[in-house]
């Protein structure tokens, strides 16, 4: 059977908390194997991801998974987060780099973990985890080779990680051929490709750019074309559904959905592709 999960991003204010919890609601009804909470540039949601974590975990029962970092914190203070979290009852962490507040090279602090590596070496010492990790189809912005990026998998795989979260991806080859690649370096922990379904194309695009997401010269015609005759939900939810479907169709077991806490797209596709029982219809008296 198929799994699925979702990636949710804590709120910043009131309505985006009641946005969060909206998405909460209409995706745990299908079911999801777990669900993760980000962490923004340089560590910025640090206090509002261990709210969303720890409030999502004693409040709904899903399973969840946090996002930790290296920037802008001492070893000490990383390791007191996962402490944390292991003492709510959360060992399923996704162990990322980080980016740099504004952006620009990876700068690590002077008590701090200077890699993504040592971060897992250090929560697999630990030994209360179940380590994720990022993954890069398309070559990551700081990365010298695709296979440099393949290299630096494996090392986190080799470091504790037990399982690899992919960045979204346009074309469903992208994320095989890049699977290929893992299992030719002997990569054998599962990859899990990551979904972003298009809500906003213009968004979408800015966001492809900034991570280094190949996108496709169809693509663009496609939502173009789209969006001038009202259509671009119809699209989205087409062309995601069908990228899953060849997914699964290659072998893929697990999908892994980047939802921006938009809940409504992400939910027709899940529907579309029969991975969770249409909600049941009223009766009328």
């Amino acid at each position: 059977m198929t799994r699925i999960s979702y990636e949710f991003f804590p709120p910043k204010s009131l309505q985006a908390s009641f946005k969060l919890w909206d998405t909460i609601h209409t995706l745990a009804a299908t079911a999801p194997d777990f669900v993760s909470v980000t962490y923004g540039a340089g560590g910025t949601t640090r206090k509002l991801t261990h709210e969303a974590v720890t409030t999502i975990n004693k409040e709904t029962g899903l399973r969840v998974a946090a996002h930790l970092t290296c920037v802008d914190a001492s070893k000490a203070e990383t390791m007191e987060i996962a402490e944390s979290y292991a003492a709510a009852g959360i060992t399923d962490i996704v162990a990322l780099r980080g980016d740099m507040p504004g952006g620009g090279a990876f700068v690590p602090h002077a008590e701090g973990f200077a890699s993504s590596v040592e971060l897992i070496e250090a929560l697999a010492a630990d030994g209360r985890f179940n380590i994720r990790v990022g993954a890069y189809p398309d070559r990551h912005p700081e990365a010298a080779s695709d296979d440099a990026d393949v290299e630096f998998l494996k090392r986190k795989i080799d470091a504790g990680a037990t399982e690899a979260l992919t960045q979204f991806f346009f074309e469903a080859e992208t994320f095989l051929r890049f699977r290929d690649r893992c299992a030719a370096a002997g990569i054998d922990a599962p990859i899990v490709p990551g979904i972003l379904p298009i809500e906003n194309w213009k968004g979408v695009k800015k966001f492809a750019t900034g991570c280094g997401t190949t996108i496709p010269a169809w693509l663009e015609e496609a939502f173009t074309a789209a969006e001038r005759d009202g259509r671009a939900d119809l699209l989205a939810t087409a062309l995601c559904t069908e990228m899953c479907t060849e997914l699964l169709e290659n072998g893929v077991e697990q999908l892994h959905f980047y939802t921006l806490n938009k809940p409504h797209l992400t939910r027709d596709v899940v529907h579309a592709m029969g991975l969770a029982p249409e909600p049941a219809l009223e009766k009328v008296a």
